[in-house]
């Protein structure tokens, strides 16, 4: 078998077999297959596209590369949610532990934010002593003590995931909904879970931003998942305004904290419940009418708060800064953007409202970036909402960069006009 060979069928748009996407994952993860072969065939895929048997052939070449978790010993069935990214999502957060109130099992392992979507482990690290390096045993003997446990993914999973993506990155060929779903089909296949749940972001603030793009996307890692046995479920979820009000690290889990003390914003809710309801169903615990009854008491009595405590004390964190989010470190100030007309909030392009809190600090623009875990947004109005000249859209929390830069970016982000518009959370749901 040739490389060469395998670059012209595909050019010439044919479907590569089992054997042959193994033999190419296999080839460029132990260095034989060298950087510009791939790239033409990553470029071929990207012009001819992949049908879903190839995809799911290479999502499991992929998670095949390296280490993947046996989570059998997990007494029942295990979820796990994954999100395409967003601004403000911190849906994790407050889906992790109320799952676990409700009899589930949650284990997760989760990425680090780059660019204008945040990350999970982040959010979770600026939490004084949380720690999220495990070994497996630890983390399967947590899941079964507690229900839930929210780690960082093993550097030994989907090795040809991480070389792949960091040519891709290099040589145009991100944007292709084959690649992006086998990638991180992979790495969910990899991680051991039964049943995953999908929020595929769509809209000015994700990765889609048609609905028909995060579709086909959503289409097809459901596919793949049903190909490789599991069940998958998606929901497209609008992400033409930030998830919630925060933006930011300690922002984020001071606004999941109250959620969990049954006073987070609605739109937080009704995504968490969306997904959380799905998770249920299909770990037969609960159904329809009656699994959204469940997720509403568990936040009101508060089951859901204390499976948080316990996840931070399990994984090293100082839960008293859960119990008085005051112990969280601030920004040295917080500046107020305020609307220069009066008018309605008809839109919000959300990608530039995160990249401007990335530049005071919240975010990374290189893996290397160091993040503030204290600055970040606080928006006092979103999409629809009425403003004066004068009345403040949202907070800068901000220490000693990016200020200028942000408040710039915020007042092309934010458009005024005369029209009260409405955004419509709750996509689709495909399973």
């Amino acid at each position: 078998m040739r490389m060469l060979d395998l670059i012209i069928k595909k050019r010439d748009n044919y479907e590569l077999s089992k054997q042959e996407i193994d033999f190419i994952v296999k080839g460029y993860t132990d260095g034989l297959i060298p950087d510009y072969q791939m790239s033409s065939l990553l470029m071929a895929i990207y012009f001819n596209g992949m049908s879903d048997e190839e995809s799911t052939y290479l999502a499991m070449a992929m998670k095949d590369s390296g280490d993947s978790f046996d989570l059998s010993a997990i007494k029942g069935i295990k979820v796990d949610k994954h999100s395409t990214g967003g601004v403000g999502d911190k849906v994790t957060l407050v889906l992790a532990p109320l799952m676990a109130a409700c009899g589930a099992k949650f284990a997760k392992m989760s990425g680090r934010g780059l660019g204008h979507t945040g990350g999970t482990l982040d959010k979770l690290e600026s939490i004084k002593g949380y720690q999220i390096e495990m070994s497996e045993k630890d983390f399967i003997s947590q899941v079964n003590d507690i229900g839930l446990a929210v780690i960082g993914q093993s550097k030994d999973i989907t090795p040809a995931d991480k070389l792949l993506y960091a040519l891709r990155d290099v040589t145009g060929t991100v944007p292709s909904i084959p690649l992006i779903a086998s990638s991180i089909m992979s790495k969910k296949l990899a991680s051991g879970s039964d049943v995953i749940c999908l929020d595929v972001k769509v809209g000015s603030g994700a990765f889609m931003t048609t609905i028909d793009e995060a579709r086909k996307l959503a289409r097809l890692m459901v596919n793949i998942g049903s190909l490789a046995g599991k069940t998958v479920y998606a929901v497209l979820t609008n992400m033409d305004e930030p998830l919630g009000y925060n933006i930011g690290n300690t922002l984020e889990i001071k606004e999941a904290i109250d959620t969990l003390n049954n006073k987070g914003p609605k739109d937080l809710l009704e995504v968490t419940f969306e997904i959380g309801a799905l998770l249920l169903e299909a770990s037969g615990i609960s159904s329809g009418l009656e699994a959204r009854k469940l997720l509403k008491e568990k936040i009101e009595n508060k089951e859901a708060l204390n499976k948080f405590i316990e996840l931070v004390e399990h994984q090293g964190g100082d839960s008293r800064w859960i119990r008085d989010y005051e112990n969280f470190p601030k920004a040295k100030q917080v500046i107020a953007f305020k609307s220069s007309k009066e008018g309605f909030i008809e839109w919000m392009d959300t990608e530039k409202i995160g990249i401007s809190a990335m530049l005071l600090g919240a975010g990374r623009e290189t893996k290397e970036d160091v993040i503030d875990f204290s600055v970040g947004l606080s928006f006092k109005k979103k999409v629809g909402d009425h403003v004066n000249i004068g009345d403040t859209i949202c907070e800068l929390h901000a220490n000693d960069k990016g200020v200028k830069q942000a408040l710039e970016i915020l007042e092309k982000a934010i458009i005024i006009g005369k029209h009260k518009k409405e955004v419509i959370l709750i996509e689709e749901v495909i399973k």
